[in-house]
């Protein structure tokens, strides 16, 4: 009876810390791809993809940073480094439908994405 509850207990533990990691992992991994978008650095920003083994394109939709997606926070704070490797890497049609969201930000980037979708 004892190693029952003990079995029990264990599998109760484990299982309430492996449901509850991801969600303050998929924060941190949120609020560290917003940081890298404001502060323009593409080259932090893709290798910390590459070591979470992420992809722009999987993580776009979920992302939102002070309330707006990737692109249009891109846009906002002027970052057309990192915003012009999210165009590249997003389906055409993901960024002919922020092409209206982007036309009061950057202008570099409203290019980038104007070339992208008519090519």
């Amino acid at each position: 009876m004892k190693k029952l509850l003990l079995v029990s207990t264990i599998t109760a533990l484990t299982l309430t810390t492996i449901v509850t990691t991801p969600k303050a992992e998929a924060a941190n991994i949120a609020q560290s791809i917003c940081e890298y978008v404001a502060a323009d650095d593409k080259k932090r920003m893709r290798s910390f993809l590459k070591t979470n083994k992420l992809k722009i394109r999987s993580i776009f939709d979920g992302i939102q940073c002070n309330g707006k997606n990737l692109l249009v926070f891109a846009a906002d704070k002027g970052s057309v480094k990192t915003g012009s490797l999210m165009i590249s890497k997003l389906p055409k049609k993901v960024v002919s439908a922020n092409l209206d969201l982007l036309q009061s930000g950057s202008q570099p980037l409203l290019e980038a994405a104007n070339k992208r979708v008519s090519s």
